[in-house]
């Protein structure tokens, strides 16, 4: 398939453009800015030479709708780009979020239309309402979760209107190398790393930890499928018993002590419990979780040593 993906300078992006590739996809990653810096930099410097990057063309600009219109025809559209500026905040902007998730979208989708796309691919989030599992009333986990909630709105409207089959790939909380330094197991990795005890004040909130590799193995397989909604499951289990999980794995890679606590918590200001509910094949998505972990050790061990 010749596929139309945004948002391939993130973390998730980069790794769902890299396995649509090495499934065989003709894979064309629009970028907003025409350089980056950094971490952002490093990611794009992994998709060259495996899918076609496409400098200085934000979404719904004019050079992102020159390029729908200049190609001869998409087989499908993977919309991932999304706003996550200060995505933590209380007051994450979340007007702001949706207009740079969906402007231009009734024009984006019938120049999409025109070109034979017959499918829209969606990124969603398990911090929207109605999306995981919860242990009260799946609500909004966050601001963001409910810019993402909007958008989703907006893209079931429109694409029904113009004809388009949407679909849905609900993420829940990866983690792996090229991950943003504001990250709670980068933190882990950089604190264990420097042998520095770590303190985990939210131990007790049931979440979603789930490598990266194996989230963009299933979202590669979700792109050919033909279901409607995919949401993949990594760990499901308490923050402190994964914190645990992921320091027996780095001792035993680096010989190093990674020292932590789980005080008991006292702020529970989140849902209590949100996980994702479809559990994954490693084996049928060719995947190795010690390979996973092996690659992760390496990557934080060669970060910290030469930042």
């Amino acid at each position: 398939m010749k596929i139309l993906l945004t948002g391939g300078s993130s973390f998730t992006g980069m790794w769902f453009a890299k396995a649509l590739a090495a499934a065989g996809h003709e894979v064309v990653c629009p970028l907003k800015r025409s350089a980056y810096e950094g971490l952002r930099r490093e990611r794009v410097e992994q998709l060259e030479g495996c899918v076609r990057v496409v400098p200085g063309c934000p979404y719904g600009g004019e050079e992102f709708l020159q390029l729908v219109r200049g190609e001869e025809g998409w087989d499908a559209f993977c919309h991932h780009a999304a706003e996550v500026h200060g995505y933590k905040e209380f007051l994450f902007d979340v007007p702001h979020a949706l207009y740079n998730n969906t402007g231009q979208l009734p024009v984006v989708l019938q120049a999409l239309e025109g070109k034979g796309c017959g499918q829209v691919i969606l990124t969603g989030s398990y911090f929207e309402p109605r999306e995981g599992v919860g242990s009260e009333e799946v609500r909004a986990v966050s601001p963001y979760g409910l810019s993402k909630a909007f958008t989703a709105e907006m893209f079931a409207f429109y694409c029904q209107h113009y004809g388009l089959s949407l679909k849905k790939f609900v993420i829940p909380n990866p983690f792996g190398p090229f991950e943003g330094e504001e990250r709670f197991t980068a933190f882990l990795a950089r604190s264990w790393l420097e042998e520095k005890p770590v303190i985990v004040s939210h131990g007790e909130y049931v979440r979603d930890n789930i490598h990266v590799g194996l989230l963009a193995q299933a979202y590669w397989k979700f792109v050919e499928g033909e279901e409607r909604v995919c949401r993949p499951s990594g760990y499901p289990e308490p923050q402190g018993v994964f914190v645990r999980r992921f320091a027996e794995e780095m001792q035993r890679r680096w010989q190093l002590p990674c020292e932590f606590e789980v005080p008991k918590q006292t702020d529970f200001s989140e849902p209590r419990v949100r996980i994702n509910s479809d559990f994954l094949d490693p084996v049928a998505l060719n995947w190795s979780e010690t390979e996973a972990w092996d690659q992760l050790a390496d990557y934080y061990q060669t970060k910290v040593a030469c930042p």
